[in-house]
C-alpha cells in the first residue's frame, strides 16, 4: 500500500508464444472457482451495491464458461476473467449505476501525504513517511476512497493497489494501452492522496494545523 505516494515499475514479462494445450472443463471450473472471492470485491468497487456485484459476477461466470475457449492455458486466469467482469459491468450494469458526486483533485500535490503527514506532526519513520497514517486508516478506508474517485481511475487503483495487477494485466483488463494505464494511475494517485487525507481528518486519525 505504501505504493500510493511512490511510483511502481509495472515491469511485466511477456507470456510464452508456444502453443498450450486446452483446459479441461474441471480444470476451467477449479481456476474459476478459486478467483471468484477476488471477482466479487471487485464487482463490489465497482458497482458499489452488493446485489449488483454478485449479478456482475454471475453474468461474468456466464460468459467465462460460454467464452472458455479463449483463454490461454498457462496465461493469467485472473486478468482474463477481471476483464470479463469490466466488460460485463461497461456494458449491461453501467447503466444503471448512479454514482456520488465527486470532487475534482487535479490540483492535488504529487507528494500530497508526505507533505500533510510531516505538517502535522505524525511519525516519520521507515521507507515510507505516510505508513502510519495509511495504517491507521485500514484497508476499508483505502478502498473507499478508491472506490470514490472518478470511475477511469477508481478501476485503475483498484486493480494496481487491491489486486496487485501490473501495469501490463491492467491495461489487459481494461482494453487500453499501458501508456494510458500509467496515465491513470499517475493521476489516480493524486487524486486519491487528497481523499484519504480527508478521510483520516473526517475518521479524527489527524487534525489540520493552523
Amino acid at each position: 500500500m505504501s505504493e500510493l505516494v511512490t511510483a511502481a515499475s509495472g515491469a511485466y514479462t511477456p507470456e510464452s508464444q508456444a502453443p498450450r494445450a486446452p483446459l479441461s472443463p474441471e480444470a476451467f471450473e477449479a481456476m474459476l472457482v478459486a478467483v471468484l472471492p477476488a471477482a466479487y470485491a471487485y464487482a463490489l468497487r465497482l458497482a458499489r451495491e452488493p446485489a449488483d456485484a454478485e449479478d456482475l459476477v454471475q453474468e461474468a461466470a456466464l460468459l467465462a464458461f460460454r467464452g472458455a475457449s479463449g483463454f490461454a492455458a498457462g496465461t493469467n486466469f485472473k486478468a482474463w476473467f477481471f476483464r470479463i467482469v469490466t466488460t460485463s459491468f461497461w456494458g449491461s450494469h453501467r447503466a444503471r449505476r448512479r454514482r456520488p458526486q465527486t470532487v475534482e483533485y487535479d490540483d492535488a500535490p504529487e507528494l500530497g501525504l508526505y507533505a500533510l503527514s510531516a505538517q502535522n506532526g505524525l511519525p516519520q519513520t521507515g521507507e515510507d513517511p505516510a505508513a502510519p497514517l495509511l495504517d491507521a486508516l485500514g484497508t476499508e478506508r483505502i478502498a473507499a476512497a478508491i472506490a470514490d474517485l472518478p470511475e477511469e481511475f477508481s478501476a485503475v487503483c483498484t486493480l494496481y493497489f487491491m489486486e496487485d495487477f501490473t501495469y501490463q494485466e491492467i491495461a489487459d483488463v481494461l482494453d487500453v494501452p499501458v501508456g494510458t494505464v500509467r496515465s491513470r494511475l499517475h493521476r489516480g494517485r493524486r487524486m486519491l492522496q487528497q481523499a484519504l487525507w480527508q478521510a483520516a481528518r473526517d475518521a479524527g486519525i489527524v487534525e489540520d494545523r493552523a
